[in-house]
């Protein structure tokens, strides 16, 4: 690994430069002996009250004791963060997260700490953004555990950290001084070299790609990371070069595809729910002047004597199965639904009403062959559609129109479709039995 000093002496003034995060280094009796003019603002001090002075006496004896395990790792050689509610300033009544890393000299010995501190209710985004400052950090950039780089505009690497060293497992006198597409591989360079043309460009890009575990040297199977690519701008404003930083977002990725899925879908039955549905109704008919759509009201009839013979796991468990033939009755890009109880909707894309029709007794039938399966049977459907923008334009009214005649069904005999466009004097629209 190239000591700083081997960084070319602009690229590091560039790499200070940029750093907007409150940045200080403490000594053994942890005393604050360096700050960058962020901290001052951070701290609402000037530097002369800040230079000398214990981290107790600039933040009081309770901010020291959430500290104080903190720093002790980091003097022992770790890594760490702590947490705490800042009482200071504009800043007081905010948590904050504080990193805090050693600062080891060429003998590995630890007389000094360097934090970072960081409001934690900033977004992934600000994250990300403390990550990239890092790189551009000079004496602890190597205690930084995510893979940096610093390449020139022809894409010639010209700093890289240890992580970066270990994902790719080979030394840094083995990357220095070539194309990082040599390094990579041309199948990865095809698809990074997109990113890095952008950020040429002048923009600051992000990709986020589910990798190989065991190819990147990760622990575990399959993660998803995120790259950043920060264009570095001269004094003339020119892009001279790019920093990358990779980070796993392996966890927050899983989450926010948990809550995503949780707010689409329908826990019980993995339908969609009943919110995304009426957005998918008032998405429809955006285009439904030349794109017809019909909407169908499903309701289960007998539902509950299933529930009061059979108890409700037997009766959660037809929702199940009524919800998979639903959705297997229409096609990949229509949409189905739960819409409550034993109540479904589904929308999709018909040339008519003959069409509709069709696939509404097609969905009759198949919830007959699921009613089968029940001890007892006693089950059907009764479905009532409407068309837009024919029938209705609004989404409200459609789902109104199809579920009038999904009540119209019921009162004819159940086991049965009707069009909502069918008046009370109309005659009926029964299924074929």
């Amino acid at each position: 690994m190239p000591e700083p000093h081997d960084i070319p002496a602009s690229t590091l003034e560039r790499l200070v430069d940029v750093v907007a995060l409150p940045i200080g280094r403490w000594d053994e009796q942890a005393r604050l002996v360096f700050c960058n003019p962020p901290y001052l603002l951070w701290s609402g001090r000037t530097r002369d009250e800040l230079i000398g002075q214990t981290l107790a006496q600039l933040y009081g004896d309770e901010a020291w004791e959430r500290a104080r395990p903190a720093f002790e790792r980091a003097f022992r050689g770790a890594t760490t963060s702590y947490e705490r509610l800042l009482r200071h300033g504009t800043l007081a009544g905010r948590w904050a997260r504080v990193q805090v890393f050693p600062d080891a000299d060429a003998g590995g010995q630890v007389h000094s700490v360097f934090t970072i501190a960081t409001d934690i209710h900033e977004d992934v985004t600000a994250r990300e953004a403390l990550i990239a400052a890092r790189v551009r950090l000079d004496r602890f950039t190597e205690n930084i555990p995510n893979p940096l780089t610093y390449v020139d505009r022809d894409f010639v690497l010209r700093f890289v950290n240890k992580a970066y060293c270990e994902m790719v497992g080979k030394p840094a006198d083995q990357l220095l001084g070539r194309h990082i597409g040599a390094v990579r591989g041309q199948r990865r360079w095809a698809e990074h070299e997109p990113h890095f043309r952008r950020a040429l460009e002048g923009k600051t890009v992000q990709y986020t790609r589910l990798v190989d575990g065991l190819a990147n040297n990760l622990a575990g199977g399959p993660r998803w990371l995120r790259t950043s690519y920060v264009p570095d701008f001269d004094a003339a404003g020119q892009v001279v070069g790019l920093y990358t930083v990779t980070i796993d977002v392996h966890d927050l990725t899983v989450a926010q595809e948990q809550l995503r899925r949780s707010v689409e879908r329908d826990v019980l039955t993995d339908v969609l729910s009943r919110r995304t549905m009426m957005d998918r109704i008032e998405a429809a008919l955006v285009t439904a002047a030349h794109d017809p759509v019909a909407l169908f009201f499903v309701d289960l009839d007998g539902f509950k004597s299933v529930n009061d013979r059979l108890g409700h796991r037997e009766g959660d468990a037809l929702l199940i199965k009524v919800a998979q033939a639903l959705q297997s009755s229409v096609r990949a890009d229509d949409a189905v639904g739960r819409f409550g109880g034993d109540e479904f909707l589904v929308l999709a894309s018909v040339r008519g009403q003959a069409g509709a029709r069709a696939l509404a007794l097609h969905m009759l039938e198949a919830v007959r062959r699921v009613s089968a399966g029940v001890p007892g049977g006693g089950v059907s459907a009764s479905i009532g559609y409407a068309i837009a923008p024919a029938d209705a334009q609004h989404p409200l009214k459609l789902l109104q129109c199809a579920d009038d005649a999904m009540y119209a069904a019921k009162r004819l005999g159940k086991d049965r479709v009707q069009h909502g466009s069918v008046r009370s004097s109309a005659p009926s629209d029964p299924a074929t039995h």
